[in-house]
């Protein structure tokens, strides 16, 4: 007990909580009075997550029975408007009706069994669906369409993988600085480095449908990256972006993470390489972009130095083609600076 005790993290359904925790709670507190334990508490942590809802299906016997029908084996009848307005079992062809949305139980003959999937998509794929579609704590409303979806970004990483090996890794020559980067790369790893930090929040406190939504801002922007000159800086940007991926991805999607890990060359073993940590460096930002507004309206944007003074920015605010064009050549009266967000022209 003084070596296991408290548990760091306790997991279960709202069902359990008058149950598994109320009891396990009430004897640590027993044996604590009786001085068999020296703790007041068993577990560390609580995180309730929500249930698996899916469709349930059933049929009034004869009998006065009822007979559930698993949501595979029928086939849905919908409205105009894509409504479920009834359905028919495919083992008969005859009519079944449509009990709403309910919490997967075996009662109810209403869930996924997880075989399947595994054989249809792997069982990363299942694992990202899940973790994506709905915060831990909440309810979440079972989709074979989402699924389909995780199983397509799993294929873009896999593409994007056998991209890099052909095309990234030769390009690589060692001793590449990160440092002085042109414009175009250093956006892609400061969005890569941004949306790691958040990543990194999301996973500590427990989100991991944002976590797993993170890994696919960070693919969106290793795919947005330019292709044009500064090869050997473009193959660093890339490959440093790309293993931030795959240890993101780690914890949600391990099977892919760990293979592809290897077979790009970025180690022989992920689950040693650790939790990627954002480079403040890459977070700092050579130009900032402003919204210009004449008299409140929206009239642009503008590109400045991210030390610019106010004067600066004033200047080149007034000294811009949109704005000239809106103000016709008026003096202005008055010219707001907000730092970091807008620029807005009264005239």
């Amino acid at each position: 007990a003084q070596h296991w005790l408290p548990v760091d993290q306790y997991i279960g359904g709202i069902e359990h909580a008058i149950l598994h925790l109320l009891y396990s709670r009430f004897w640590t507190k027993v044996m604590r009075d009786l001085g068999l334990v020296t703790l007041d508490e068993p577990f560390a942590r609580l995180l309730t997550q929500g249930m698996v809802l899916n469709h349930i299906w059933f049929r009034k016997t004869g009998a006065g029975r009822i007979q559930y029908f698993n949501p595979a084996d029928v086939d849905a009848v919908t409205d105009a408007k894509g409504a479920i307005v009834g359905g028919v079992a495919k083992s008969d062809g005859q009519p079944v009706e449509s009990g709403g949305l309910g919490t997967m139980s075996k009662s109810k003959n209403n869930g996924v069994d997880p075989q399947a999937l595994i054989e249809k998509y792997g069982a990363d794929t299942a694992r990202f669906f899940m973790m994506f579609t709905s915060p831990p704590e909440q309810t979440l409303e079972w989709s074979d369409a989402g699924v389909d979806g995780a199983a397509r970004f799993l294929r873009r990483v896999y593409a994007f993988a056998v991209r890099h090996d052909a095309e990234v890794r030769p390009a690589r020559v060692p001793g590449t600085s990160l440092a002085g980067l042109p414009p175009a790369l250093a956006a892609t790893r400061r969005e890569v480095h941004a949306t790691l930090g958040q990543a990194s929040y999301d996973l500590e406190r427990h989100q991991f449908n944002t976590v797993a939504s993170a890994a696919m801002k960070i693919l969106n922007a290793l795919e947005r990256a330019p292709t044009d000159g500064h090869a050997a800086q473009r193959a660093e940007v890339l490959t440093e972006g790309f293993g931030i991926l795959l240890r993101v991805l780690h914890p949600i999607t391990p099977h892919l993470a760990w293979w592809l890990w290897r077979e790009t060359g970025l180690g022989d073993d992920i689950e040693q390489a650790g939790w990627p940590q954002p480079d403040p460096a890459a977070l700092v930002r050579d130009e900032i972009e402003l919204v210009v507004q004449v008299n409140g309206k929206l009239r642009g944007s503008l590109r400045v130095a991210a030390g610019a003074d106010l004067a600066a920015i004033e200047a080149a605010a007034l000294a811009d083609e949109g704005v000239q064009r809106h103000t016709a050549g008026a003096t202005p009266k008055k010219v707001i600076v907000v730092p970091g967000k807008l620029v807005n022209i009264v005239v």
